[in-house]
């Protein structure tokens, strides 16, 4: 019964709007490529900093053990 109204109704007439019609597909579609583009670069310097943060880490744990294995020699 819903289908027999839509069936009745002419198509519009895209010869005019069809040119916006695509010029709005392609501002979406850059915007979604500058969306993207702006995402990978923070997801890369954000990879970057916890990967310099991880070696700060590593860089003090071993520190910390080389101190407390100096100081366990000291004392024997």
């Amino acid at each position: 019964m819903v289908a027999a109204p839509l069936g009745e109704l002419p198509a519009l007439p895209l010869h005019e709007a069809g040119k916006y019609v695509a010029a709005a597909y392609i501002v979406l579609f850059a915007l979604v490529l500058v969306y993207v583009a702006i995402m990978a670069i923070r997801s890369r310097r954000l990879e970057r900093d916890l990967g310099e943060l991880l070696a700060r880490e590593q860089a003090t744990a071993s520190q910390e053990s080389g101190e407390s294995q100096q100081r366990e020699s000291t004392l024997v």
